[in-house]
């Protein structure tokens, strides 16, 4: 009988992932347990080949399909001004949803052309923000923001070119807290507002509406709700077409392509996602003897998800005879609140020891004062002590980017490795920034 080691999970690793003479876990050429002494820990560790691999991926599968497409970046997931010049210089576009956001990529000289502004609710400094800076396409969520965005556009006398996020009444089957293309939800224009909102876009002299969207949710194993939203979206299409004279130069299909974190769940590749979209929209454009839009496609934790790994120290240990045994790691759920928000689950491996033998199972706790501080529960790993690293797979997307300072714990830095060199992209907070928008 083989021995079961660590080893079986690493395609859930970066692309680069290997194991090394000592037993250790190594990527981008980088020693994990070396890059954890060096940086400390929690440490986020992004694989620079992993990230550009899977922007050309998405081009190439897209681009051979289909005529015209756009690989837009969805920020939400995670951005830093580092990671938005990869995106820059893989000739992406990006998704952000906020002046923050937006601030990044001027930061770094990103194209606005290719920005495209989504939210539901957008305040009036973030509309002014993007007329000014001119972001390539405003997304309109809501009849108030349409109003508001009119208002200020004609102020300024601008033009911009926006598309309608529109709600397709379709269940991705995914969880429901990242399901956004049900009827119930708070994003986009219901169906029965959908030619309301076009006939009153149409008529408007300062918003220029070159197209319409939408987004299912996010980890979609399946590809039938595709089918199924752009059948809807294009029969729609048509009509305002013969009613209205509306041309759709854009159809703007979201993101939420599955990334795979545990051995259990595999995913589609990309190449079927892209397949299923294509096909589907030059059938039905042909059927409904319309010009094939541009095609534009939001992908984030599909670009991320597998590229970042967090590497965590571990510390004590309890055991509860009969019940189970935890292990507490230096990090949970203030860098990683997905398991105790989504149930997310994850796979891990202990970097310092990946040819050993897995001996039995243990449910890794965070630090953090809540009993829902579990990052993974009944793993198997070979026995551990305290001062092993753990290294967590696919913790690329929504781990950073919804990090907090509960407990008034300072935020991870992050690292970017490449070719045996590790870059830090965000150094680890301090105690003083802690308290460096306190007022006494």
């Amino acid at each position: 009988m083989a021995i079961k080691t660590a080893v079986s999970r690493l395609s859930l690793f970066p692309i680069t992932a290997e194991v090394n003479k000592q037993g250790h876990l190594v990527i981008g050429g980088g020693d994990t347990v070396a890059l954890a002494a060096e940086f400390g820990t929690p440490l986020y560790v992004f694989d620079e080949a992993s990230l550009r691999a899977q922007c050309a991926e998405f081009k190439m599968e897209f681009g051979q399909r289909y005529t015209e497409i756009s690989v837009v970046y969805a920020g939400k997931a995670f951005l830093n001004k580092a990671l938005a010049l990869i995106l820059k210089e893989e000739g992406l576009g990006l998704d952000v949803v906020s002046g923050g956001e937006m601030s990044i990529a001027r930061a770094i000289d990103f194209p606005f052309d290719k920005v495209y502004f989504h939210g539901n609710n957008k305040s009036a400094e973030e509309l002014n923000m993007a007329l000014e800076w001119r972001v390539g396409r405003i997304v309109i969520d809501n009849f108030e923001e349409l109003t508001r965005l009119s208002e200020r556009a004609r102020e300024k006398g601008r033009v911009p070119d926006i598309l309608l996020r529109l709600t397709p009444g379709i269940d991705p089957h995914t969880h429901k807290y990242i399901s956004t293309g049900v009827v119930d939800s708070k994003f986009g224009f219901t169906l029965a507002t959908w030619e309301e909102v076009v006939a009153q876009v149409i008529s408007a002299p300062d918003l220029n509406l070159v197209g319409l969207g939408f987004h299912l949710g996010s980890l979609i194993f399946e590809i039938e709700p595709y089918r199924e939203a752009i059948g809807r979206v294009l029969d729609f299409a048509a009509e305002m077409k013969r009613k209205h004279g509306f041309e759709m130069q854009e159809l703007d299909i979201g993101g939420g392509f599955a990334v795979q974190y545990t051995l259990d769940a595999p995913t589609p590749p990309i190449s079927s996602y892209a397949e299923v979209i294509a096909t589907t929209i030059n059938d039905k454009c042909q059927e409904l003897k319309l010009a094939l839009p541009r095609l534009v496609v939001e992908p984030g934790r599909a670009i991320v998800g597998r590229a970042g790994v967090v590497l965590y120290r571990i510390g004590a240990a309890k055991e509860i005879p009969g019940v189970r045994r935890y292990v507490f790691v230096d990090g949970g759920m203030a860098d990683n609140i997905r398991p105790a928000l989504y149930a997310a689950r994850y796979e891990a491996v202990v970097a310092n020891k990946m040819l050993l033998e897995e001996t039995g199972k243990v449910t890794i706790a965070g630090k953090f004062c809540e009993s829902g501080d579990i990052l993974i529960s009944d793993i198997s790993l070979p026995p551990v002590t305290a001062g092993d690293i753990l290294a967590m797979a696919d913790c690329g997307a929504y781990c950073l980017a919804m990090a907090s300072n509960y407990n008034a714990s300072l935020k991870s830095a992050v690292v970017l490795v490449k070719d045996d060199k590790a870059r830090l992209i965000r150094r680890r907070e301090t105690f003083e920034d802690l308290g460096r928008c306190d007022v006494v």
